[in-house]
């Protein structure tokens, strides 16, 4: 078994980004909107700063209120997406509950939505039209690339419909003319489905659901799953045991999240280019 190291592959591409901000004459800035008090959230935001500094880029970060309205908050989005200086911009999940979240995420044109979140980013992604990817699927495309697994022609099963993997990552497979399923909560016999997959992709956040019982000898498995379970970071698989069967595996932590933060910088300097 062969462990797909997302955190390396990252380092790779944020040297590889350094090079093009320092021989570049263009200033890139990420503005980050921040909304509420969340420690965890915070440190994830101080994260990002950090490796804006490590390869050149400002991260601005826009913190506002618990309190505000959805309609000052687009407001004041409209103001940040439109100042030259910031190239790209995202909105910190998650937001407060009084706020919809899709009416703030479309308040980011496409041509500086570097999460692939907003509606028209997302249609345009849908038909082919887009700079970019969504983040996870940017990260997995690279590890595939890195490790030199093709999907065409493949097997994939994706659990979870959910608009920060399933959704995305299913569309992105169906381009490859790959045969796709995408299990969710009412998809009959989904321990079938992921035993007949070459290759099963997860972003559910359930810990250890995927046990090595339901997976077939040499199968290629993405954990983009993440959740807490007795203090610790867990993915969707039962490490352990489907580590015994999988020809390819990445590991959480360490495997998916941080390429996704790698594809924030990567998309940024794209839509940049434009």
């Amino acid at each position: 078994m062969i462990l797909m190291d997302g955190k390396a592959l990252a380092e790779k591409i944020y040297t590889e980004l350094h090079e093009e901000v320092s021989k570049s004459a263009k200033k890139y800035r990420l503005a980050v909107i921040l909304v509420g008090e969340n420690a965890v959230i915070e440190k994830f935001v101080e994260k990002k700063k950090k490796i804006g500094e490590h390869i050149g880029v400002d991260v601005r970060v826009y913190h506002f209120p618990e309190s505000i309205s959805a309609t000052e908050l687009r407001k004041r989005i409209a103001e940040i997406v439109h100042e030259e200086k910031n190239s790209g911009v995202i909105i910190q999940l998650p937001l407060p509950s009084h706020i919809e979240k899709q009416s703030i995420l479309n308040a980011v044109v496409p041509e500086k939505d570097v999460d692939v979140l907003s509606a028209r980013a997302v249609g345009n992604f849908s038909v082919g039209k887009s700079r970019v990817a969504p983040t996870v699927v940017g990260a997995i495309q690279e590890l595939f690339r890195e490790y030199k697994i093709d999907v065409k022609g493949k097997t994939v099963a994706i659990l979870g419909a959910g608009a920060l993997v399933g959704k995305p990552v299913a569309t992105w497979i169906l381009k490859e003319s790959s045969v796709v399923t995408v299990i969710t909560e009412e998809t009959k016999n989904p321990e079938g489905i992921l035993r007949g997959a070459d290759i099963i992709i997860s972003g559910i956040g359930k810990p250890g659901y995927i046990t090595g019982d339901m997976v077939k000898d040499g199968v290629v498995v993405v954990d983009a799953g993440t959740s807490e379970s007795e203090g610790k970071i867990r993915g969707d698989v039962d490490f352990d045991s489907v580590s015994k069967k999988a020809s390819y595996l990445t590991p959480v932590p360490g495997g998916i999240g941080p390429l996704t933060v790698a594809m924030i910088f990567k998309n940024l300097l794209a839509l940049a280019r434009r």
